[in-house]
């Protein structure tokens, strides 16, 4: 895969990331981290998806202490696509994750 295709498909993943954040504090990051992924050094994809990772724990467990079922289902399942994602492309290494 090239590197403009992982920025693309990161991104991708970012806005559907993006639509589970609750709160505007959570929208603004993560479209912080779309920004980065699409404009920034194809080196700190790694950093974007770690980063990613770390707001999505964030969100699912916000959600969790609100009692808010569909925003934790859509941002686990979110949370997953992303680990996925930086698992197959490499950037991820399986015993460094969460």
């Amino acid at each position: 895969m090239t590197q403009q295709y992982l920025a693309g498909e990161l991104s991708l993943l970012l806005a559907r990331l993006q639509a589970t954040a609750t709160d505007q504090a959570s929208v603004r990051d993560v479209a912080r981290l779309r920004r980065e992924a699409e404009t920034g050094p194809l080196t700190a994809l790694t950093s974007v998806v770690v980063r990613a990772l770390a707001l999505t724990d964030r969100l699912c467990w916000g959600s969790l202490q609100r009692g808010d079922t569909a925003a934790f289902t859509c941002q686990a399942a979110a949370c997953a696509e992303l680990r996925e994602f930086g698992l197959c492309a490499g950037l991820l290494e399986e015993d460094n994750l969460i």
